[in-house]
């Protein structure tokens, strides 16, 4: 058996997602097919397939949902080799961060919002404990 973990984004519009997710902050697009009147879309961190993230368009029931997927934590993390560096850069791209990096006992974290208000955390792990 293949292990693989999936998530669903709930996103007001995919193209709008889609910019932001691959433009800003890095993931790259595996699958972007017509499914009725919605579409399939999956996206992944370069080298990343293993962890996949599914959009799902917000329909009316799940409108109250839009950007409060993880309440008042983050929705998820993302690693990076740089957190400063991706910081700075991002901040360039008008993307929104709840903060500056800090360092903490595990490394160097930051949190983010996607579009819709989603908080993501972005973590470089400390040297020491990336060996």
């Amino acid at each position: 058996m293949k292990n693989k973990l999936m998530f669903g984004v709930l996103v007001r519009n995919y193209d709008e997602a889609l910019d932001f997710y691959t433009k800003k902050l890095g993931f790259v697009m595996l699958e972007d097919n017509p499914m009725g009147d919605e579409r399939w879309v999956t996206l992944a961190l370069p080298g990343n397939d293993g962890c996949v993230m599914a959009l799902h368009l917000a329909r009316t029931k799940d409108q109250a949902l839009l950007g409060k997927q993880g309440g008042s934590h983050p929705y998820f993390a993302m690693e990076t080799e740089d957190c400063v560096g991706d910081y700075k850069r991002m901040k360039k791209l008008g993307v929104k961060f709840h903060g500056e990096p800090d360092v903490r006992p595990y490394g160097t974290g930051v949190i983010l919002a996607d579009p819709y208000g989603n908080k993501i955390f972005m973590n470089q792990e400390r040297a020491e404990l990336a060996k």
